[in-house]
């Protein structure tokens, strides 16, 4: 038996024919795939951003409501690990260039062998003292102008000087090495090969082929790297939003390219295929670009999931039990014959996949110090912490790294050793002070109907929904033996108590 994930991180469904056939985005073997495989209506992100999601991915079990972004602990059970102690070969091809900064460092070093590809966003890849050229643009990304010179803007624009014609991009370069080792492997027996790509997340960076797709007449400044609130004009918008569509439709050429190979040497009979992100991204809607600073709205939250499962071979059929990336780990353990670890909180979606069976009633999803979220798939509902409770946040970790960069000497002096957790198989933490980073309470606490408004652009008021969802919060945060200040910080511990 044999495994592929197809990763890609900020894939929004919106913008892929077989989610919304009037999309407008050439993607013809996105539409192939939904015809080979079960498609997933209600899967839904766990714990935010881009590694945060792939701790997911490794433990299935999650991460947010314990610590922000980082390293796996030496505590987790990470699947690929697990299966290349078991016999499983694991193989992992990424341009993610997180992977390689601090927060990630240890990641790809859990499976049996790793391609790394560079160049994508800002990579700090090639060396260059001089300034590069930057044409005029619409909006500089605040987050990227940070550092000066070493910013990741700055060398987003020295790496595109390398990296002009479709075979120089490192999306190209990881499904080239992907498909190489399908080919040498394709007579081969238990290996598991996750093939990921950074597209397509900003910035939206095609070859001129893949732009071509999406004529248009825009005359203003370079505009493919969106952040923040909408302060452009519409033709702006439109012109950004061609530019994502573009990415997206060279990841689906690529896509291509593994179904390609599925097929002529005959691997749907013994070969798992799961197609997925991390998160969606928003283009615009809500008056927001990207997946942070802001709710996580079903454009981001509400992700896209397509898996073929050889055993059952159901195909061309949708799903609606609600499902996230935690669930991965167990399917992928199960599948392969190997025991799920106690400490995982996903679920084998063996059945799910053959009959739509549930496997729970409710998802929770977050970021570290943003809104808790909670979906039964008819209702998000979205609770904003206590104006002076926001900020009574902890890390809990042994690896304290954040994104690319060492925890300052200042906090660690903030350190104190804490008591295990349920899943931190006997060891003790450090607490490390936080703060709240995104801010999120300007928007309050938000319940949707998703059933009547999938959009989610018109807030409900139901005292009865409300209080329902949450009590099922309290039960998930305490299923994830959730740190006391959490419930404290949104105002449920009162509920959690009893009270």
């Amino acid at each position: 038996m044999r495994a592929i994930i197809v990763f890609y991180d900020s894939l929004n469904r919106r913008y892929l024919p077989p989610y919304n056939p009037a999309c407008g985005t050439i993607a013809p073997n996105f539409t192939r795939l939904a015809r080979r495989t079960a498609v997933f209506q209600n899967s839904f992100v766990g714990s935010m951003p881009c590694i945060p999601a792939r701790r997911e991915l490794h433990t299935g079990r999650y991460n947010f409501l314990h610590r922000e972004w980082g390293p796996l602990e030496p505590f987790d059970d990470s699947m690929p690990e697990l299966l290349k102690n078991q016999g499983i070969y694991t193989h992992l091809i990424s341009d993610h260039l997180h992977y390689w900064e601090d927060g990630g460092a240890d990641y790809h070093t859990r499976y049996s062998s790793w391609e790394a590809v560079r160049g994508q966003e800002g990579d700090h890849w090639k060396g260059q003292v001089d300034s590069p050229h930057i044409p005029p643009v619409v909006k500089v990304p605040q987050k990227q102008t940070g550092g000066g010179e070493s910013g990741l803007w700055r060398y987003d624009w020295v790496n595109r000087q390398y990296i002009v014609e479709e075979r120089d991009f490192p999306q190209t370069k990881c499904f080239d090495r992907g498909c190489e080792f399908i080919e040498h492997n394709k007579n081969s027996d238990h290996w598991l090969l996750h093939l990921e790509t950074f597209d397509p997340h900003e910035p939206f960076y095609a070859p001129k082929e893949y732009k071509a797709l999406y004529p248009e007449h825009y005359q203003g400044a370079h505009f493919d790297w969106p952040r923040g609130a909408v302060e452009e004009s519409e033709e702006a918008i439109a012109h950004c939003r061609c530019q994502y569509q573009a990415v997206v439709s060279m990841c689906d050429h690529n896509l291509g390219r593994i179904l390609d190979l599925m097929d002529r040497y005959d691997m749907w009979k013994d070969t798992m295929l799961i197609v997925g992100t991390d998160h969606g991204f928003l283009l615009a809607e809500h008056q927001y670009w990207g997946k942070n600073q802001m709710p996580y709205y079903n454009e981001i939250a509400n992700t896209p999931l397509f898996i073929w499962d050889p055993r059952s071979r159901i195909k061309g059929e949708k799903r609606q039990a609600l499902v996230q990336m935690i669930d991965w780990a167990p399917t992928l353990l199960s599948y392969f014959g190997k025991k799920v670890p106690g400490g995982m909180q996903g679920h084998d979606l063996a059945d799910t996949i053959r009959s739509d069976k549930r496997v729970r009633d409710y998802a929770i999803f977050g970021v570290f110090s943003g809104h808790v979220n909670i979906t039964d798939g008819s209702y998000v509902y979205m609770r904003a912490p206590l104006p002076k409770k926001a900020n009574d946040i902890y890390n809990y970790t042994l690896m304290p790294l954040h994104m690319n960069q060492r925890f300052t000497v200042g906090e660690l002096r903030t350190a104190q050793l804490t008591e295990p957790f349920s899943f931190t198989k006997g060891c003790r933490l450090l607490k490390i002070k936080a703060k709240d980073k995104f801010k999120v309470g300007r928007f309050g606490t938000l319940l949707f109907d998703i059933r009547t408004d999938p959009e989610e652009r018109y807030p409900v008021k139901d005292s009865e929904t409300e209080k329902r969802m949450c009590k099922a919060m309290i039960e998930e945060m305490r299923k994830n033996d959730s740190p006391k200040e959490q419930f404290e910080r949104l105002g449920l511990h009162k509920e959690e108590d009893g009270q």
